[in-house]
């Protein structure tokens, strides 16, 4: 495996051990090539026993992966290659979470920055989640440009922090800072900044160092939830909404107005809200 093998990934060994790194300027936002990247990443590691965790960081100390690219919204069929062999029942966002649920390794996300929409499903999906205090934050930001979470958002959120929390996410829109995210159970643990990277590197030393046979077997043990026919719900009430008028408006408008840039991400939902407003 070879960094040269990515365009959008920096990817590294270690001993049962191997580190991600999302690198897809300017803010990673979750588009055809990061997808792509991340799907071939994951299913080429699926069948390699010398790989005992994956470790996802982001090569930006500002963003994790931002969201979706809003800029498919004049490009509606750039997706149509990755979801020509998606799983029956699932969209191509979907397939993409549940890659990384069901992957038999021991997936971990360090989060430093920011993950929105798209990116807060990703890191909602991976086995565990460490935030970083005063800098990560975590949002599903989908309403404030006029639908709903369709990449698994609200199926993964409701089975961790609840249903009503989930609600409140889904439908506030806000970004949840790391100690707030901790106290809902969106992430494993807040903790400091300076202390982020050696947690999630002792964490990963001591699990790939685990007799062998252990990690699968806990793996069997603890399964992911079926979550099929909330997918289907799920993909229904997102593909009520994109069609309509208002979400084209806010994406583009959120487009014209900073969205994607790196001023523009920084209060993406102040942004969106003032849109909304006009």
């Amino acid at each position: 495996m070879h960094d040269d093998a990515y365009a959008t990934l920096r990817v590294s060994r270690e001993a049962g051990i191997v580190r991600v790194t999302l690198d897809n300027p300017p803010v990673n936002v979750l588009d055809v090539a990061l997808m792509a990247d991340l799907r071939h990443l994951l299913t080429g590691l699926r069948d390699d026993d010398s790989v005992r965790v994956i470790v996802f960081d982001s090569a930006d100390p500002d963003f994790f992966i931002a969201h979706v690219d809003m800029s498919l919204v004049d490009a509606p069929d750039a997706f149509d290659e990755l979801a020509a062999d998606v799983p029956e029942g699932a969209n191509v966002f979907q397939a993409l979470g549940e890659l990384l649920r069901h992957q038999p390794q021991v997936t971990i996300v360090k989060l430093a920055g920011l993950a929105r929409g798209g990116g807060a499903e990703f890191v909602t999906a991976a086995d565990m989640a460490f935030a970083a205090i005063g800098r990560a934050g975590v949002g599903q930001i989908e309403a404030l440009m006029g639908i709903v979470p369709g990449g698994g958002g609200t199926q993964y959120l409701a089975g961790r922090i609840g249903r009503n929390r989930a609600l409140e996410a889904v439908l506030g829109a806000d970004l949840h800072d790391a100690e707030t995210a901790e106290r809902y159970g969106w992430v494993n643990r807040a903790v400091p900044a300076d202390e982020l990277d050696d947690v999630v590197d002792r964490l990963a030393r001591n699990i790939a160092a685990l007799p062998e046979g252990v990690v699968a077997a806990a793996k069997r043990a603890i399964l992911p939830d079926d979550l099929s026919d909330g997918f289907r719900r799920e993909h229904d009430a997102w593909a009520s909404q994109v069609v309509r008028p208002a979400a084209e408006r806010l994406i583009r408008g959120g487009l014209a107005h900073g969205a994607q840039t790196r001023d523009g991400e920084r209060d993406l939902e102040g942004l969106l809200r003032d849109l909304a407003g006009r």
